[in-house]
């Protein structure tokens, strides 16, 4: 029986299941407002994954009493390798074109990895660094999934098999027992792990074991030798399992719709999706002709999306963010575009690529040829994208993107000097510019979004007979409110802590002026107004004047990397867009409107908005008179924010000549001291 596949036989309600998963996945991603917890989508995935390979595995066990191992992993990289080769080389091309080398040196070494399967590993281990651009940036951040599925087939055939046995239903027995053992030993260290290393819970493939497992338990108890299709379950589907599988649906629905990134996940959480994708498959196990969600499922067209399901999961994140590069715009209208350019070439690389390699028997003729054969080409395309990295490395370091390199690196010298711990500690470090003894003080205090106004500050408050205190804690808002910060995927307690110390020794140091500035973080209206009066409350007594910096526009591409990305494109094609963008966003200008009616509360409080020095005429451009205005797309670079120091002298009322200029980076010259408390 050599080269003979075993299939389960095509089931148009788990095809249907692929193409809800997959458009929850392209939804979030495009930005569908209402389905921001489309990433359950994956979930789907991975239950669907657990009940087909334990099925197939099954089978062929039961019918040989052995398994081809050989034959196994060639029909498994048969159907997922040469679309994802094509995929990592389109895409590859096309970021070498479109992108900064900045960009390509982290994009090429995500794409090294997703070529061996491993790009999950990488994004769990990635070092999280605040200045840092996030891995939502990266062409290949989908890939995380597929390398869960390919190690999942790599240890799922050799525990199968251990556990069957040659014992028959005993060994069925022994499957069903031994598969809820993985589903309880996993999720458990899943929950236990997605509050103390969310990253590890999320791309690494022991934590998501129990939603394969889930998965494999529908088959046994459903679909396995002996299972009880005469008995209770009922060949004519009995109603608690016709009621299991709408239930199913509806919770991913549920998942879909309620779920975000501001809950910690995969944890407890993903048991919603899971859960109900478990139903699904389970409700079309004994029925002899689709009824009920079945029924819904097996729909043409969602037929015809599932059927490219793959190719699709491969091609809509790249497309998507590329052609944010090209555009420079996040307008539905452009993501729309995105979407269905997406779709189309998955439809052209299942038609060309996946589909007919996938059904060419010769693979199976010499199964060992062939995997070594897959073996070398992904180490092929490994050293494409490391060879990829070093050529971006090397332009880098050219004297035209040197500029764009060091506007990243333009950061006020606090961060140097150790005042911001970021999510590290909540230890209040106190930054101090001046004399000790100086008769009046100024404080900043806020997250990142107010110490890159440091440099202005510092050159405004360098004069005689002032000091300059800072306090910072990165992504801490200076509004009395918990949060989860999706960033490091907890709540972010360390800042709460933080703010009631800093509070404290605010108010111990009395200061003359107090500068307060935050991001635009997602609270409520009563959160802003009612948290911001909290702090303001605390604050006030104890202050000569306080001023809330306003928050500057956010630009919806990187600053450096835009400008680095146009000097180094061909000629040919053009120049899409001049890195600007407009100024006005509905939603600053609500949080803005809530920050006044805060202040207003408070006699010695007032707002301060320097947005028409940052972005005059209510454009944003990523560099203006020479200067590189943004480090990445929310945070002026040093150098830029020291030149507006005067104009925010002015606007404080202590205008006049400056004893002493900047350093390069926008650094005061005041004597520095670091005080820990």
């Amino acid at each position: 029986m050599k080269g003979h596949e075993y299939r389960l036989g095509y089931r148009a309600d788990l095809e249907g299941l692929r193409a809800v998963a997959i458009l929850l996945v392209v939804a979030v991603h495009a930005g569908v407002p209402w389905l921001r917890g489309g990433f359950v989508g994956v979930d789907v995935f991975f239950v669907l994954s657990g009940f087909l390979i334990t099925g197939l595995l099954v089978q062929e066990v039961s019918g040989t009493g052995r398994l081809r191992f050989a034959e196994f992993y060639v029909r498994r990289l048969r159907r997922l390798m040469p679309a994802l080769l094509l995929m990592l080389l389109v895409v590859g091309v096309l970021a070498a074109l479109l992108l900064a080398p900045a960009e390509q040196r982290e994009q090429s070494s995500a794409a090294a990895m997703a070529a061996l399967w491993l790009s999950n590993v990488h994004f769990a281990f990635a070092r999280l660094d605040y200045f840092a651009p996030g891995t939502e940036t990266n062409l290949f951040l989908h890939t995380w999934s597929l390398g869960v599925e390919e190690q999942f087939y790599l240890i799922w055939p050799a525990l199968l098999v251990w556990l069957l046995g040659h014992d028959g239903e005993r060994g069925i027995a022994r499957l069903k027992v031994g598969m809820l053992a993985v589903l309880l030993a996993s999720l458990a260290t899943c929950v236990l792990l997605t509050y103390k290393a969310p990253q590890l819970a999320f791309y690494m493939m022991p934590m998501r074991a129990w939603q394969f497992a889930a998965g494999a338990l529908v088959w046994l108890f459903f679909k396995a030798p002996k299972a009880p299709t005469d008995s209770s379950l009922g060949r004519n589907r009995p109603g608690w399992l016709h009621a299991a599988g709408w239930l199913g649906l509806v919770l991913i629905a549920l998942a879909g719709t309620l779920f975000s990134a501001y809950i910690p996940y995969p944890g407890a959480y993903a048991l919603l999706p899971t859960l109900g994708a478990a139903g699904v498959v389970a409700a079309g196990c004994v029925a002899t002709q689709p009824t009920g969600v079945s029924r819904l499922l097996s729909w043409r067209p969602l037929q015809w999306i599932g059927g490219i399901s793959y190719s699709w999961y491969l091609w809509h994140w790249p497309i998507l963010l590329l052609g944010h590069a090209v555009t420079g715009s996040d307008a539905p209208i452009y993501r729309a575009c995105w979407v269905l350019l997406s779709l189309s070439l998955a439809c052209l690389s299942c038609a060309c690529i996946e589909s007919p390699i996938r059904n060419r028997q010769e693979w199976l003729a010499r199964p060992r040829m062939a995997i070594f054969g897959a073996l070398a080409l992904m180490l092929v395309a490994n050293s494409l994208c490391l060879r990829w990295y070093n050529q971006a490395d090397e332009r880098m370091k050219s004297p035209a993107m040197q500029r764009y390199v060091m506007a990243h690196g333009d950061a006020p010298v606090i961060y140097g000097m150790g005042c911001d711990d970021w999510y590290a500690s909540d230890r209040v470090r106190i930054c101090a510019f001046g004399p000790a003894n100086a008769p009046h003080t100024a404080v900043l205090m806020g997250d990142s979004h107010a110490g890159q106004w440091f440099p202005a500050v510092a050159k405004a408050f360098d004069r005689p007979g002032w000091r300059l205190l800072v306090l910072t804690k990165s992504a801490c808002p200076m509004v009395d409110e918990p949060f989860f910060y999706a960033r490091i995927g907890k709540e972010y307690m360390v800042c709460t802590t933080w703010r009631a110390h800093a509070l404290e020794k605010v108010v111990a140091l009395k200061p003359d002026v107090l500068l307060l500035g935050s991001a635009e973080y997602d609270f409520t209206r009563e959160q802003w107004i009612d948290g911001t009066a909290r702090v303001l409350a605390a604050l006030s007594p104890a202050t000569g004047h306080i001023y809330i910096l306003r928050d500057t526009p956010l630009l919806p591409f990187d600053g450096p990397n835009c400008l680095a990305g146009h000097e180094g494109r061909p000629a040919w094609l053009g120049r899409q867009h001049a890195c600007t963008a407009p100024a006005v966003d509905p939603r600053a200008e609500q949080v803005y409107r809530w920050l006044e009616q805060a202040a207003a509360r408070f006699t010695n409080v007032s707002t301060l908005d320097l947005d028409p020095q940052v972005c005059p005429g209510g454009t944003c451009s990523a560099e203006r008179g020479g200067l590189v205005v943004f480090r990445d797309s929310q945070h002026l670079t040093g150098s830029f924010a020291a030149s507006i120091g005067s104009v925010l002298a002015q606007k404080l009322g202590i205008g006049g000549e400056h004893a002493t200029g900047t350093n390069g980076s926008g650094g005061v010259l005041l004597r520095a001291r670091t005080a820990t408390h």
